[in-house]
């Protein structure tokens, strides 16, 4: 269900070359979510750095949108860098396992698995 991967990378430095290699797949970055910043800001103790990156390739939610409208609440792609335990990670719930939980079409299906290797070839240049 889920895609994750460790990196020797600091934090900074994985959350950089995500972006980066979002934008190489031809994806946008939406907006980032900077939960730990957030957290922290609202005077909760959290000791972890957590980024939540908002990622979308328009062609491709186009097709899942035309297919299935309600799928609008499972877009765009999220993807995560955050530290635990001293460590760097990024990852992401794959999204053909979660959108397959959700619709049986197979055209759509097949999308999402488009996306899922895209995303998962993002988190791999970003972590080596």
């Amino acid at each position: 269900m889920y895609y994750i991967v460790e990196t020797a990378k600091s934090f900074e430095q994985a959350a950089t070359d995500l972006e980066a290699a979002v934008k190489r797949h031809g994806f946008g970055v939406l907006h980032v979510h900077d939960l730990g910043t957030t957290l922290k800001s609202k005077g909760v103790a959290f000791e972890e750095q957590c980024k939540v990156f908002e990622v979308c390739n328009p062609t491709q939610a186009a097709k899942v949108l035309a297919m299935d409208m309600r799928l609008n609440m499972a877009l765009p792609c999220r993807i995560s860098v955050y530290t635990e335990n001293s460590k760097t990670m990024i990852g992401l719930i794959k999204p053909a396992r979660l959108l397959s939980a959700l619709s049986q079409d197979a055209a759509l299906l097949q999308t999402a698995r488009e996306v899922e290797e895209k995303t998962m070839q993002m988190i791999d240049e970003a972590t080596s």
